[in-house]
């Protein structure tokens, strides 16, 4: 059997601290039966779940709302050929609670897009998984 060093696994733990260093992930849903992928800024709240803050006319709000979907961030150097990807997969959900809605829009995320009115979508941090890769020499 093939044994690649290149290759790790990262647990919850290191996982999570990743993510939170970087402010861009892509949240990965479903559009008209199909697969969409969308770019955005979020952080993370205390229960590790995925905030995300944008406009409540945004399809991706009406199609996220209630339903499981993946949320995915990286980072890479090519030059190293290093870097890691981390994946949380759960239940999105648009925040409704006043009270909740207040605290995340003093601590919770800020859009990088102007917002007339802004939403909060919680992903819930159900499944989280994590690789990094260790500078791999593979064949060009």
């Amino acid at each position: 059997m093939f044994r690649n060093d290149a290759f790790r696994a990262l647990d919850r733990q290191e996982s999570l601290r990743l993510l939170a260093k970087t402010p861009v992930g892509r949240v990965v849903y479903t559009r008209q039966a199909l697969p969409a992928v969308l770019p955005v800024n979020f952080s993370l709240d205390t229960d590790a779940s995925v905030l995300l803050r944008t406009s409540p006319d945004l399809d991706l709000v009406r199609a996220i709302d209630g339903v499981v979907v993946a949320f995915e961030a990286d980072e890479f150097d090519a030059s190293t050929r290093s870097g890691w990807s981390v994946v949380v997969t759960g239940r999105a959900t648009v925040v409704t609670d006043h009270a909740e809605h207040e605290r995340l829009s003093q601590a919770g995320p800020t859009s990088w897009m102007p917002l007339r009115e802004a939403v909060f979508v919680r992903i819930e941090a159900e499944m989280v998984t994590g690789r990094e890769l260790n500078g791999a020499r593979g064949d060009r």
